[in-house]
């Protein structure tokens, strides 16, 4: 099969500082992965030149239009698939990555009340598109891909393979190479596998498809899966958020939209997404990056922190709770960096999640714990036992361990219960992912702010090397007398 570049397989690749990362399964995924600076926009760039992509031809006036479980379907005219009334007073756009859990979590849970509640009755046109993180989800290109090879053949065959792809994400996600399974799902729904076959082998009309969305995304600032963006055809005006939101957030825009009023909240969520344009993500500034009065250890981006908020170092971790060089640096070098720095006021420590899913399949869970876990105030101690207990809650049943924890610590495992089946925490983590997606390649990344400045330390660095480091690091602050 003809992916335009060599097959490589995907292993688990360790660096030399000590970081896991995950590594792409196809050349091609190289070609559209690119490492970023930390104010980029996007993960991927859109290299290469774009063409238009074949359109199918729109229904013949009279004609009835091509219906998926009750909803017309079509392509628009740039060759994109939609559902919905196609003259609809809102279109929402979804870039969504077929690897990513959160998109998955919004097509199955929300996307079918969205589609009943606005599609039915002509509200809104629910236009896809592409976004394929490919750094950290090395197969979601290759399923994009199959999606619209399918979909050349039929707008509701794409649709079908849509959905199926989204809902059969555990069972291929994890695969070294994933382009058997979604041959084997094009032929369990029908399509020509001579054709899929064909345009499976010469994808470039569908890799132009792919690089145009992901351009698109990159213009809007878009940096995470899923972001949607709400169009009012009547006046042009567009509104944008990321995240797989609830639905009562959705028919809330949607309402506000079509009333002519701007939805509550957009004008900070399209401020966020246009920060990494031009400057420091919030998370990164010194506005973010002040203590929350109402949450305590909460800065007020939303994230965990420890040490003086008034230190010269900042220093922001991105990190998996089932990586084992994660769990390297929380148990050797981190106790040594509290002693030294963090508790002497010269570092102020912030965590951010980073679960890479594909290797981790439990570290999500453990995200969202911890983060219940600082809604009572004890994020660091839980920090501390996930990192030390990593082979005891790495299972599919590990609620009765985040449960038992809970109680040890004399949370009320009530309120925690309720955190970890409710959406909050898991927003939070998937918020944290979105922030990291430009840059962080592998876990632990380290971002360090001092002096107006952001560098990166990828990977687990022993601790006498990170401890020189920090050391230099304050010695010119002291010289050029930016410690204040």
């Amino acid at each position: 099969m003809n992916w335009q570049a060599p097959h490589m397989h995907r292993t688990r690749q360790v660096n030399d500082a000590g970081k896991e990362r995950s590594g792409p399964r196809l050349t091609l995924l190289a070609f559209l992965v690119l490492l970023l600076l930390l104010v980029a926009a996007c993960t991927t760039d859109a290299e290469g030149n774009i063409v238009a992509p074949v359109v199918a031809p729109a229904p013949v006036d009279g004609t009835q239009p091509a219906m998926h479980r009750g909803v017309p379907v079509g392509f628009t005219a740039e060759g994109y698939p939609f559902r919905g009334d196609p003259n609809a007073p809102i279109t929402i756009y979804e870039y969504s990555d077929y690897e990513c859990p959160f998109c998955a979590r919004h097509v199955i849970q929300t996307e079918p009340a969205l589609l009943a509640g606005f599609a039915e009755n002509g509200m809104v046109k629910f236009v896809f598109r592409d976004m394929p993180l490919s750094s950290i989800h090395p197969n979601a290109l290759a399923a994009a891909i199959a999606a619209h090879c399918v979909g050349e053949q039929d707008i509701v065959l794409f649709w079908q393979m849509h959905d199926r792809i989204f809902r059969t994400q555990k069972e291929w996600a994890p695969r070294e190479e994933a382009l058997s399974f979604f041959a084997e799902l094009a032929q369990e729904l029908g399509a020509d596998a001579t054709q899929y076959g064909s345009c499976m082998a010469n994808n470039g009309t569908q890799l132009t498809k792919v690089n145009d969305s992901l351009a698109e995304a990159q213009s809007l600032g878009f940096t995470g899966t899923p972001s949607f963006r709400f169009v009012f055809e009547e006046t042009g005006e567009a509104f944008s958020f990321s995240g797989a939101q609830p639905y009562d957030m959705f028919s809330e825009w949607i309402g506000t939209i079509a009333a002519g009023r701007a939805p509550q909240g957009a004008a900070q969520a399209q401020q966020q997404q246009q920060q990494g344009g031009g400057g420091l993500p919030f998370w990164a500034t010194a506005e973010g990056l002040k203590p929350d009065p109402d949450r305590p250890g909460f800065t007020l981006a939303g994230d965990m922190y420890k040490g003086s908020s008034d230190a010269p170092i900042v220093i922001v971790e991105f990190s998996d709770f089932q990586c084992p060089y994660c769990s390297q640096h929380a148990l050797t070098t981190q106790p040594i960096l509290d002693q030294e720095f963090v508790s002497r006021g010269e570092v102020m420590w912030v965590f951010k999640h980073f679960p890479i899913e594909n290797i981790h399949p439990f570290a999500i869970s453990a995200s969202v714990a911890a983060e219940c876990a600082a809604e009572q105030e004890a994020f660091w101690e839980f920090h501390h036992r996930l990192f030390a207990d990593m082979a005891q809650w790495s299972r599919p049943d590990n609620t009765n361990y985040f449960m038992e924890l809970a109680a040890e610590y004399e949370l009320d495992t009530e309120a925690f219960a309720t955190c970890m089946a409710g959406d909050a925490s898991a927003l939070a983590v998937q918020s944290d992912m979105q922030d990291g997606a430009p840059f962080v390649r592998g876990t632990p990344t380290f971002v360090v702010l001092s002096g107006g400045e952001g560098r990166l330390i990828p990977g687990a660095l022993p601790a006498d090397q990170f401890v020189a480091a920090l050391s230099q690091m304050l010695a010119e602050l002291s010289v050029t007398g930016n410690d204040d």
